[in-house]
């Protein structure tokens, strides 16, 4: 029997490579919690089994949308078209200069092959969690992730979940469960057009509340039905959050902005969506952008 072609995973937008200034100022020691990396692609292919494919996306270019904002400091995401493959992530991670104006940290994906030796050099080196991919192929799937959370219990670590709560009501059960602090990516990814009483949203606010769970406010325009920003439609669902808990929340910009089939916005419309979430109100950003994150990924200063 002839064997079917996998299908070739279709092409993805670029960043745009000009960061929109803002009148606004963010808080020192800002922190953008989720964005990647993309290339050199000679040296850091993307696996074969993937959803999607990037154009490079490049540190400078990442560094300069840093500068634009103020952001101090920021968290890599290992994407899933690098599967466990986490070199590149890996390469920025251990190359820290004195002078560098930017705190880093990151998360991994890893699967049961992964061992000790190397959960600790990733520790030594600023990753403080592992991510659950359940939207794309080239993550790891839900039936692994006990095992794992106990692995990195003692390192202090969360496991990060990439996941449509929508399609989770038992949502709670299954996180609630674990060892270990637990992130929801994308404001659990909830089709904005499903509204706040979708069991998997309810669930999600939950464990929020609970305290055990963080979200990230991030990745608007993948909730959103509308092709353009302000994504205004997303507007209730994180205000839901923020109001559920606002100390766990954090904010990305989910630079470059990988996947999305709808214009590429200009990454002024992901901090401004923040601003309006918070009603720009100075202590509820600081909260959000440096004492959320100095907690959750370990930075020096975590106690304030």
């Amino acid at each position: 029997m002839d064997q079917i072609p996998t299908p070739a995973a279709p092409a993805c937008a670029g960043y745009d490579p000009t960061p929109r200034p803002l009148a606004e100022t963010l808080p020192p020691h800002a922190c953008d919690t989720h964005f990647h990396i993309f290339g050199p692609l000679d040296v850091y292919p993307y696996i074969a089994g993937r959803s999607y494919t990037p154009p490079e996306a490049p540190e400078a270019a990442y560094r300069r949308l840093l500068a634009t904002y103020g952001f101090q400091r920021a968290v890599h995401i290992q994407p899933s078209v690098y599967g466990t493959d986490n070199r590149r992530m890996m390469a920025l991670l251990e190359t820290p200069r004195a002078d560098d104006p930017i705190e880093w940290r990151g998360v991994a994906v890893v699967d049961t092959h992964v061992t000790d030796a190397e959960l600790e050099a990733m520790h030594a080196r600023g990753v403080r969690g592992i991510r659950l991919n359940l939207l794309f192929r080239g993550g790891v799937d839900f039936d692994t992730v006990a095992a794992l959370a106990a692995r990195i219990a003692p390192l202090g670590w969360h496991v990060q979940f990439l996941i449509d709560v929508s399609r989770f009501p038992d949502l709670a059960r299954r996180l609630g469960g674990l060892p270990v602090d637990t992130v929801v990516d994308h404001m659990g990814h909830l089709p904005a057009d499903r509204g706040l009483t979708d069991p998997g949203f309810r669930a999600l606010l939950a464990l929020v509340r609970d305290g055990r769970t963080w979200v990230k406010l991030s990745g608007a325009y993948r909730l959103s039905a509308r092709q353009t920003p302000p994504y205004s439609d997303v507007d209730p669902i994180a205000r839901a959050l923020i109001e559920a808990n606002a100390d766990r929340m954090v904010f990305g910009t989910d630079w470059p902005h990988p996947g999305i089939q709808k214009p590429m916005p200009n990454d002024a419309d992901m901090v401004t969506a923040l601003l309006r979430w918070t009603d720009y109100d100075p202590s509820l950003l600081s909260c959000i952008l440096v004492d959320n994150p100095a907690r959750l990924y370990d930075f020096e200063d975590k106690d304030g």
